[in-house]
């Protein structure tokens, strides 16, 4: 196989940004990047972390994901529109007490995490299918698995995305396009930092007393720790992405994080629901001390794996 296109939404920080530059990259040069994001003024970072790369095997265009005619006419400037691979990054977070969400906020986020894909899927597929050749790269996350405490929503939207690329998958496996999902646990980024930041000066006066103690006192908190201990870094993410493009059968799903993978085997170990539930509800609500010691384990293993 020559040289592929790979077209990447979300490039202007944290994994957009690390898998384009880690394709760029590639020491056998099997890749031309194309590294799109919504606002070109923020390409800064993206170039240096492109190096020497840049404009060789990596090229950076703006795309809007919640504009159709963005697409268009970022797909019709690349010769033949050819897009071997699609990695369908651009996505934003929200997380807080349902009741402290606008409706507005919430269709916002479905527009990018949700029918961003949507789009650039139905702008690229029909080219793929007449080439009978393409993979879909999909940056989805665990919470499209399993649903988290206050990312109600974001956990709704990956839902969706993950039976968007399930349903579809099928259809696209008769025109030799392969699908994947890539799920991420926690990963250390600015965008997490801003969700996190801005969670902490949130308004909560919409919900009710205890709610908002539970969000700050318990939840807040909590995925510090998380994020402290089983958090992986954009490269490494980037990695397995890269690991899932040059597989020769690459799989449907693909969870970056073993140490993130007991955690949602409980929801296929139990097809009532009720052991993942109970589960969650006692390691946040009774049984403090067993989720730290759980977390410390974690984070001894996490050091011990990264020393091999």
């Amino acid at each position: 196989m020559g040289t592929r296109r790979v077209l990447v939404t979300g490039c202007s920080s944290g994994i957009g940004l690390a898998v384009a530059a880690r394709l760029a990259k590639d020491e056998l040069r099997r890749f031309k990047v194309v590294a799109t994001m919504r606002d070109l003024r923020k390409r800064g970072p993206l170039e240096k972390a492109a190096g020497d790369s840049l404009n060789k095997t990596l090229e950076i265009k703006q795309l809007d994901a919640c504009c159709e005619a963005s697409i268009r006419e970022c797909v019709n400037s690349l010769p033949d529109r050819r897009v071997d691979v699609l990695v369908n990054n651009a996505g934003v977070g929200m997380i807080g007490p349902l009741e402290c969400q606008s409706i507005d906020a919430m269709k916002n986020l479905f527009d990018t995490n949700f029918f961003g894909l949507a789009r650039l899927v139905k702008e690229l597929l029909p080219d793929m299918k007449r080439r009978q050749s393409g993979h879909i790269v999909v940056m989805s996350s665990v919470m499209g698995i399993q649903g988290l405490l206050f990312n109600d929503v974001y956990s709704a939207s990956k839902f969706a995305v993950e039976g968007f690329c399930e349903s579809l998958a099928v259809q696209a496996m008769k025109f030799s396009i392969k699908t994947t999902l890539v799920e991420p646990g926690p990963v250390v980024t600015e965008f997490e930092r801003k969700v996190y930041e801005d969670a902490e000066k949130m308004d909560l006066s919409g919900t009710d007393e205890e709610t908002a103690k539970i969000f700050r006192e318990v939840y807040l908190p909590y995925s510090k720790k998380i994020f402290s201990s089983l958090g992986q870094t954009p490269e490494e993410v980037a990695e397995q992405t890269v690991k899932v493009i040059t597989a020769k059968e690459p799989p449907l799903r693909h969870q970056t994080n073993r140490l993130y993978m007991p955690m949602t085997a409980l929801k296929h170990a139990d097809p009532t629901g009720r052991l993942p539930l109970d589960t969650f509800y006692k390691m946040i609500f009774k049984h403090d001390s067993v989720f730290n010691a759980t977390l410390g384990v974690l984070r001894m293993l996490q050091r011990s794996t990264g020393k091999k």
